[in-house]
């Protein structure tokens, strides 16, 4: 039994570094092609058509402020923001209104959904602001997202070519409040998250898009049915992307990296939503989502530590704990520190294969139901990536 135990380590082993390996082999490509985006924005400082900005919101989050302000900072021409909540109660809402008074020279509109008329509440907020948007292209950014002044000259410059219909941003994540939870979820973000995109990238272009900063000509949305074909989805950026892919249309991916604030301070919070997110893949994307196993490292390593000294060979044991070790942390500095430009270093080589072990156990803990608890609702996900309300 120790035999199969300790094939099953050395097995898991070798499948993660050939992924380590694959990753590897993506970074270089991705930041010359980095290099040639920032010239080409040099290049072209005159391409800046007009964009609509839509920021749907859903209550108040700590530093929402800051983070809705680094958006009225931009080094743009012509851009116009448009938020959009349930309710004017909204406080999220309200903080909105108060920020936009301080830069009356940006257009800015306020919208309200009302009562939800799709699963999926943010669809009913997106199709409100896609009318009533005066410009061609949309970028829709979440709540929770901060930039720095030349976000929107990146997110525009995908559009010089007339073939992309949409875009994207990797992201680094940031722990709002700092904390212990927070911090392991952030540079999972900043280092799982970008390192799987990039692997799908290189193997079978870009099919999707990811939610936190995703950009569209408004004729491709239009073209797929409108924002209302993501209405019964939890991954809507997913569906987005798959459906511009579908349609013959380049989903871009940008070289500008944003910072996604992570707000799940407390350890239950934060274990929700990371299993929600795996969840969510599972039912998106179940074949893989299931081959995702094999991505992680610190896993088989530990369970190569434990056999190895459970036979007395300690020695062995401890090379394959380390070169699980090794291999994560190549993964954090090529993607972590060199892609997405992730600062700490404390995240990144002490937090980052701790994290990859929890995203082990993610992983396996999304196989346990179908039920997600989503905005304080219970939904059940259907195959294909659908939902519906839980009875």
């Amino acid at each position: 039994m120790f035999y199969v135990f300790l094939g099953l380590a050395v097995f898991g082993l070798i499948t993660s570094t050939v992924f380590a390996g694959m990753t590897l082999w993506a970074v270089p490509e991705f930041l010359r092609e980095r290099r040639s985006a920032r010239a080409a924005v040099a290049a072209r400082a005159g391409f800046t058509p007009p964009l609509s900005l839509l920021k749907p919101l859903h209550g108040m989050e700590p530093g929402l402020e800051g983070w809705l302000d680094s958006f009225y900072h931009q080094d743009y021409p012509a851009y116009e923001i448009l938020f959009c909540a349930r309710t004017e109660a909204d406080e999220g809402f309200q903080l909105a209104r108060t920020v936009a008074a301080r830069y009356p020279e940006i257009p800015t509109k306020f919208l309200l959904t009302g009562e939800d008329v799709y699963i999926n509440a943010k669809v009913s907020s997106l199709e409100q602001m896609e009318t009533a948007a005066s410009h061609e292209i949309l970028v829709v950014s979440d709540s929770d997202v901060r930039v720095e002044p030349d976000y929107l000259r990146a997110v525009a410059l995908p559009f010089a070519d007339e073939k992309v219909g949409a875009m994207c941003c990797l992201y680094r994540g940031v722990a709002a409040e700092g904390g212990l939870w927070a911090r392991l979820e952030a540079v999972g973000m900043s280092v799982e998250m970008s390192a799987g995109v990039l692997v799908a990238r290189r193997m079978e272009g870009m099919q999707f898009v990811l939610g936190p900063t995703m950009a569209f000509r408004r004729a491709t949305i239009r073209k797929m049915g409108g924002f209302k074909v993501t209405a019964d989805y939890c991954a809507d950026d997913f569906v987005l992307g798959n459906e511009t892919y579908k349609l013959g249309e380049r989903v871009a991916l940008s070289h500008y990296a944003i910072d996604h604030m992570v707000i799940n301070a407390s350890f239950i919070a934060s274990m929700k939503h990371q299993v929600r997110w795996m969840k969510s893949t599972r039912f998106s994307r179940p074949k893989g989502h299931f081959g995702t196993a094999l991505t992680f490292s610190l896993p088989f390593g530990l369970l190569g530590l434990f056999v190895l000294l459970a036979m007395g060979h300690a020695g062995l044991g401890a090379a394959l704990l380390g070169w699980a070790v090794v291999t994560r942390w190549a993964l954090a500095w090529a993607v972590g520190r060199a892609v997405v430009g992730d600062r700490s270093w404390f995240g990144l080589l002490v937090l980052y294969p701790v994290r990859d072990l929890m995203g082990f156990c993610f992983w396996a803990a999304s196989y346990y139901g179908r039920t997600i608890l989503w905005r304080g609702r219970d939904f059940d996900l259907l195959p294909g990536g659908k939902m519906r309300a839980s009875k």
